[in-house]
């Protein structure tokens, strides 16, 4: 049996209680939400905080408040149970009650909050492992190694993004208010992630996130797809998330982005071009998915093999915009 290692708990009470925590311990101390992921990472040791400051408690973070032509705003301790509850949001936004509702299975998502989905850690074959596992192989460059056994020869980590909520939020043109010792700020989705395995958040360790606003997507049409071996449970191989706002016929705007195919999420801004300007039809669709498919270069260091999910990728790619135009399937993968 796997167990946690020993750790001091902090249940505070106020945002500005949690920063003096994190500043009196300094990265010993780590943010804990609903602790889905975490937990489990520290019983495998490739986490291990000495204190756990745990964020449940703050009023700020719960929160979801709707304003007027503005859009919502989402409490980053807003569970993903939540989310899924909330009608107006899935009208709103169905690309997010999509995300939210592939998540892992009812009681995680009963626990799992929006904000410790997006600033969940990346994943790997040879990271996600127990400690004797990864001692007996050698350990990797993200935890305690030297090398990268996805990339031997090179000096970065490979581990992909393995966030539902992302690809989503950066569809969506959502913001991200942290807050930490030095004050506030607001923070594109889309700037909030780094293609790096490692250090794969702008965000600082002793940084708080607090809320998420998604703007008023009046017009909007949204999706998202998700690859996995099972049909619950399973983290993201392949995810993508895809909203096109229309204006007589043709897409005006377009925005499409895939998830656990690198380190970050990954806008495609060729297949974005392709759909603005056009009308939705079957030959301009097929262009956009074998842009995304040629966009990606996946990696042998999760699920499946990285050939059949850039495949999959394009198959997806038809599939969601088929699915916003409003028109049949035709062809393509049968379901995974």
């Amino acid at each position: 049996m796997l167990r946690l290692p020993p750790f001091q708990y902090f249940a505070p009470r106020s945002l500005d209680e949690a920063l003096r925590i994190l500043s009196d311990h300094g990265p010993e101390a780590q943010i804990v939400a609903g602790g889905t992921d975490l937990y489990p990472k520290m019983k495998r040791r490739q986490i291990q905080p000495r204190a756990l400051v745990s964020v449940r408690r703050i009023p700020e973070l719960s929160h979801i408040a709707w304003m007027a032509h503005d859009g919502v705003t989402l409490g980053a301790g807003v569970t993903l149970a939540r989310v899924l509850a909330c009608e107006n949001l899935a009208i709103a936004y169905p690309a997010l009650a999509r995300a939210c509702a592939g998540i892992a299975h009812p009681p995680i998502r009963s626990m799992g909050t929006i904000g410790g989905n997006l600033c969940i850690d990346t994943r790997c074959t040879y990271y996600d492992q127990t400690f004797f596992w990864r001692e007996a192989l050698g350990f990797c460059l993200k935890k305690g190694g030297t090398v990268c056994p996805v990339a031997p020869g090179g000096t970065r980590c490979w581990a992909v993004s393995s966030s539902d909520g992302a690809p989503v939020m950066i569809a969506l043109g959502a913001q991200l208010r942290l807050i930490g010792p030095h004050g506030e700020r607001t923070i594109a989705a889309e700037e909030f992630y780094r293609d790096d395995g490692i250090q794969y958040l702008a965000k600082a360790p002793e940084e708080i996130l607090v809320e998420v606003r998604l703007p008023c997507r009046e017009g909007w049409r949204s999706t998202y797809w998700k690859l996995r071996r099972r049909g619950a449970i399973d983290f993201p191989v392949l995810g993508i998330a895809v909203a096109v706002c229309m204006e007589s016929g043709r897409c005006r705007e377009a925005r499409i982005v895939l998830g656990a195919v690198g380190s970050c999420p990954k806008r495609i801004r060729e297949a974005e071009g392709i759909l603005e300007g056009n009308p939705l039809e079957p030959d301009v669709i097929e262009a956009a998915a074998r842009a995304v498919s040629r966009a990606i270069r996946p990696l042998e260091n999760t699920d499946f093999l990285h050939l059949y999910r850039k495949k999959v990728a394009s198959v997806f790619a038809q599939r969601a915009l088929h699915e916003l135009a409003g028109t049949p399937l035709t062809g393509g993968l049968s379901g995974t």
